[in-house]
């Protein structure tokens, strides 16, 4: 992780203003963290020092059962935040959190404006609009895995983890995350690279029609 400083922290600050989410002077306390693919933007378990508010880039959530067992359970995209949940609550088990590309993320540090921020009530009325989508969104996802087929749901969750046109993820992961077989899962990437949607490369598939992918996608969308 680097944390950016003087030009290139104002350069962010200036384009990805968020001073008007708070009716206090909070880019006095904002710090610029500039991840890269792969790197832990919270580890599972620790608590968070900052309220990220990401500005470029994605993450993936990950949790650990008591069986030992890692899960993917959600995405992180821009406009969203990390750590929200442990800056609300004093108790509360931190997920990890990891980029799947390079990310940048406005960083507030907690322990010198936590109590000036939930005091805010310009803050707390975004905020809670904001919980109130991600509830939403997470009902949904379980619905969307009962009414669609895997040929959407896939296309939507390649699209989300995808950095550069490169799609990595392993396929024990997706199958997880989707609720579907193995042998289900390499039928549909077999279809998708059979129609030109994809191109294995080794252990990876480059994706080659990123509107047919978005098309299956889009249907999640418009239910």
């Amino acid at each position: 992780m680097e944390i950016l400083k003087n030009g290139k922290r104002q350069l962010y600050l200036d384009k990805y203003s968020i001073a008007h989410l708070f009716s206090f002077p909070i880019e006095e306390f904002i710090q610029v963290h500039e991840y890269k693919r792969d790197e832990w933007i919270i580890q599972e378990g620790m608590r968070p020092d900052f309220l990220f508010y990401v500005i470029e880039g994605k993450a993936k959530i990950y949790i650990t059962h008591h069986n030992g067992k890692v899960s993917l359970i959600n995405f992180v995209n821009t406009n969203d935040y990390i750590g929200e949940m442990e800056l609300l609550n004093e108790v509360y088990y931190t997920k990890g959190i990891q980029s799947s590309t390079k990310t940048i993320c406005f960083a507030i540090p907690i322990h010198r404006c936590r109590v000036q921020i939930l005091e805010d009530a310009t803050f707390l009325r975004e905020l809670t609009k904001f919980l109130s989508v991600k509830a939403t969104q997470m009902a949904t996802k379980y619905s969307q895995s009962l009414a669609f087929p895997l040929k959407n749901l896939l296309a939507d969750f390649i699209l989300q983890t995808a950095d550069e046109g490169v799609y990595k993820e392993k396929h024990v992961t997706v199958c997880d995350f989707l609720g579907v077989s193995y042998r289900h899962l390499l039928h549909v990437l077999a279809q998708f690279c059979d129609k030109g949607y994809l191109q294995k490369e080794g252990n990876r598939f480059c994706i080659k029609q990123y509107d047919r992918l978005y098309e299956l996608a889009e249907m999640l969308r418009n239910k």
